[in-house]
């Protein structure tokens, strides 16, 4: 490994409360610059991962950076690399340093070379060659030619995108994106190439699939076969091509996991109840999403309640709430949104920890304000953890599958609760700032936005429209983003971005110009430019909104 005698890095841009988004100038160099990153932020532990903290130092700076400093994510882009949850360091003063690190050159074979065989059958390999101006034969002929490298993962956990091809053989994306796109196909868009590593929607022109190929197993380490930085060869797959087994494991039903004699059982699933933590750290740059509780600080009260641990995993339901009977005697709370409670056909209060006896039924109602309710249970459920959480994540299909009737959840062991006990959690109760205020249907959220970094692909008048507009929330939204109708935002740049890191509470404006707010389940790269990002309140209220709920941002 050499050192890069030229400068690589450009514009450091602020992002939300706790990143910074470093623009780098070429696209060769992203992995280089994300090495570095990832060598400072763990100088002499050795892992490398970019979760952990570490001392960043030079001689030749006098800024506030060279103190110790930690970050949740370091994410490669096409042209960027994300920096996330910085911590340990004055933001300012590193985005001055960053500029000045010296970056390790990589050497195009510094990275291990993974062969992936292919079967050459994708129903848009003729519309490529046609592209391309020659016979289906030579695209294959070129693809087999061709060493790829992993630049940045995204989409989807696994997803890589893999430059090598020369910029005259890009390809535009399908005008009509597929809804169905099998696991393992290999497609082409614009200069990249990209295997998917599980089902789902995908607008790229598929010329082949992967066989024999398992391109994500989040028991594996590292989980993701094509993991940035790897080197990729193409090879025909020949007689092996009658079938593809590169799908990911699917989700697990909680009731197909061993049932405790301590444990809840699911009456009633209602719309949407997933199993939800703190989410998955530290695996951004593999395409695996944050995921976790949308809002975390009523999480984290419902926790407090029953003297759980702040991370401990809770249900998560969405508008109409479920029905959860308690197999053995149990200590729970309610808390989110504004919802009745009852213990069998008894009120019971929202907000406040309640004792049950083995076989009775917690049932909360349908929401009379926001949308997401938060059960917790002392002991936390405890299903098995992938990738370090509980958490069921919809996008990438992550975590315990949402629950359904009949489900069995295993509770956590925790101290046994005496009187004196159960008396200190009340008080605790009592003592609670109220939950926030959600508002009247007349009424308008306000969602306070902190700097972009994208501001300047906006034209001044939008960023005007977003500080003065009322927008309102589509019935389209979900866990993985809030959408929002309202007053178009236009854009002052009308090229295609690049794909970059994306941020909890990041407002993505894609091109019809409405926003969209991400949360908890958001992909972790994107390519639509984000005008603004909420701070880590009101990404939580976002979470709450509903239907028909109106916005305005400050």
């Amino acid at each position: 490994m050499g050192r890069e005698v030229r400068p690589v890095i450009g514009r450091v841009l602020p992002v939300g409360e706790d990143g910074l988004l470093v623009e780098v100038e070429t696209a060769d160099a992203v992995a280089a610059v994300a090495q570095t990153a990832r060598s400072r932020l763990v100088a002499g532990t050795g892992t490398g991962t970019g979760t952990g903290t570490g001392t960043c130092t030079d001689a030749d700076t006098d800024t506030d950076a060279s103190a110790a400093w930690s970050a949740r994510e370091i994410v490669p882009g096409a042209t960027t690399v994300l920096i996330d949850g910085i911590e340990g360091v004055d933001r300012d003063a590193l985005a001055v340093e960053i500029p000045r690190w010296e970056v390790a050159s990589l050497a195009g074979g510094d990275g291990p070379l993974v062969e992936v065989p292919i079967a050459f059958d994708g129903p848009d390999l003729d519309a490529v060659a046609s592209l391309w101006g020659v016979e289906a034969e030579v695209v294959i002929e070129r693809l087999l030619a061709t060493e790829l490298l992993v630049a940045f993962s995204g989409f989807a956990p696994g997803f890589p995108y893999l430059t090598g091809l020369p910029d005259a053989w890009a390809v535009p994306r399908r005008a009509s994106p597929r809804t169905r796109v099998p696991a393992g196909a290999l497609g082409l868009a614009g200069a990249y190439a990209g295997i998917y590593p599980r089902e789902s929607p995908g607008g790229w022109q598929l010329v082949g699939r992967a066989v024999d190929v398992t391109l994500w197993d989040s028991l594996r380490e590292p989980p993701a076969l094509l993991a940035p930085g790897v080197r990729v060869r193409l090879v025909d797959a020949g007689a092996r091509a009658a079938t593809s087994s590169s799908t990911a494991p699917a989700a697990v039903p909680a009731a197909a996991q061993s049932e405790p004699s301590h444990a809840l059982e699911v009456v009633r699933a209602g719309a949407l109840t997933t199993i939800q933590d703190s989410g998955r750290r530290g695996h951004a740059h593999l395409g695996v999403p944050r995921s976790g509780a949308a809002d975390g600080p009523a999480r984290e009260r419902a926790n407090a309640l029953v003297g759980n641990e702040a991370d401990a995993a809770v249900l998560e339901t969405t508008l109409d709430g479920c029905a959860i009977r308690v197999r053995a005697p149990a200590v729970v709370a309610v808390t989110g949104a504004t919802a009745p409670v009852w213990v069998g056909d008894v009120p019971a209060p929202h907000g406040s920890p309640l004792r049950l006896a083995a076989g009775q039924v917690i049932e909360i109602g349908t929401a009379d304000a926001g949308l997401r309710s938060y059960l917790a249970v002392r002991g936390g459920v405890a299903v098995e953890p992938v990738l370090g959480s509980r958490s069921t994540d919809v996008l990438s299909g992550l975590g315990p599958a949402p629950l359904r009737d009949g489900d069995a959840l295993p509770v956590g062991t925790a101290a046994s609760l005496d009187h004196e006990g159960f008396a200190r959690l009340r008080a605790l109760a009592a003592a609670q700032v109220p939950e926030r205020e959600e508002p009247a249907s007349a009424s308008a959220v306000c969602l306070r936005v902190l700097p972009g970094p994208r501001g300047d692909w906006f034209a001044p008048a939008a960023l005007e429209t977003l500080r003065s507009a009322t927008y309102e929330v589509s019935g389209d939204s979900n866990r993985v983003g809030v959408r929002l109708a309202g007053p178009a935002l236009e854009r002052a740049a009308t090229a295609e971005l690049a794909s970059e890191g994306m941020v909890l509470g990041a407002i993505q404006v894609p091109p019809s110009g409405q926003p969209v707010i991400f949360l908890a389940d958001h992909p972790t790269t994107g390519g639509y430019p984000v005008i603004g990002v909420l701070d880590a309140d009101s990404a939580a209220r976002a979470a709450q909104l509903r239907p028909g709920d109106r916005v305005r941002f400050v």
